[in-house]
């Protein structure tokens, strides 16, 4: 797995931490909790990104995979964010809370329980990988 350089391991966790302080601002009601959400994903999301699997390790492959699949509902979770603060898309209202209103917290608990497993898991795989050389 390609490591990352100490600026991009930065830009990773200021990442991590915007979309922390964006989801627990949005407890609040902050209005701009959205934005910093958004912005630290994106940033998470891009630092992710860049890590490359170049191996042949069919496992690694696998949960790279489930890794990229949880940066997309991260995104989705900015982007549900930032529906439900106002209805700027102007759905009914009845559409509106049904599938849009503090929906973003279970894309982001999603993303979150896939992140944990698919990192503790690679990392165990690497080892193994690492041992086998």
């Amino acid at each position: 797995m390609k490591q990352l350089n100490r600026i991009e391991n930065i830009i990773l966790l200021l990442g991590a931490a915007m979309m922390l302080t964006g989801s627990v601002a949005s407890i609040f009601l902050c209005s701009w909790a959205p934005y910093l959400f958004a912005m630290g994903a994106i940033a998470f999301v891009l630092m992710q990104l860049r890590q490359k699997y170049e191996g042949r390790n069919l496992v690694i492959q696998r949960l790279r995979r489930i890794m990229i699949f949880s940066d997309l509902l991260f995104l989705s979770s900015a982007l549900l964010m930032y529906a439900g603060y106002g209805n700027p898309f102007k759905f009914d209202m009845l559409t509106y809370v049904k599938y849009i209103h503090n929906n973003w917290v279970v894309t982001l608990l999603v993303a979150a329980v896939l992140q944990l497993y698919v990192v503790h898991r690679i990392s165990k795989e690497l080892n193994k990988e690492a041992k086998k050389i």
